[in-house]
């Protein structure tokens, strides 16, 4: 699984290697301190303290108020509302070395974005997303010549996930994307005399 899916920074590794994590994105200001709301946040990247990059340049989160859900703070360039207004709709970054360490069977959606798919040795797609739906999250893999396939981070249908090596494998029979003999499932209803 992973902490608080988002969307992948087109800037995610910068020129001199450096990994980067989308932590949020500036929102409106909140009050006449400088502080601003954060949208689309991933609350385990914003804590006091923390730095982020904004705009191309690194700050430090002086102040973390609100809710997980709408957190609202500060960071240390801010001392004004028309600092923060001149930040709006901006993207906040924390490097990957600078993130909180993840438990066993966790990821980042950055980690796993790339990642080849395959089913033992059969090629199946590329992720292209990490979505969070109401029950789990899901991976979105494209596949080539075939519509996209949401396979769910649970172990039935995840069988490892390998960072490192850039591959997951996933059961495509668990998924209903093949039978036990290998051969594509069969969608239509029984006795469908069209099948």
């Amino acid at each position: 699984m992973s902490p608080d899916p988002a969307r992948r920074s087109p800037d995610a590794e910068a020129s001199d290697g450096e990994q980067w994590l989308h932590a949020g994105r500036v929102g409106r200001p909140h009050g006449l301190d400088g502080s601003i709301h954060v949208t689309q946040p991933r609350v385990a990247l914003l804590d006091k303290g923390r730095v982020v990059r904004v705009d191309g340049r690194d700050d430090e989160v002086v102040r973390r108020a609100g809710t997980d859900a709408r957190p609202i703070v500060r960071l240390a360039s801010c001392a004004t509302r028309a600092d923060a207004e001149a930040l709006r709709g901006r993207d906040l970054y924390v490097s990957r070395d600078d993130a909180p360490p993840l438990e066993e069977d966790e990821w980042w959606p950055e980690e796993l974005e790339g990642c080849a798919v395959h089913d033992g040795d059969r090629e199946v797609g590329v992720v292209r997303a990490l979505r969070a739906l109401p029950s789990c999250e899901v991976l979105e893999v494209a596949r080539p010549g075939a519509e996209d396939l949401l396979v769910p981070l649970i172990r039935d249908a995840v069988r490892s996930v390998d960072v490192e090596a850039g591959r997951i494998d996933v059961d495509l029979v668990f998924l209903g994307e093949e039978d036990a003999g290998g051969a594509p499932a069969d969608d239509s209803p029984a006795g469908d005399p069209a099948a």
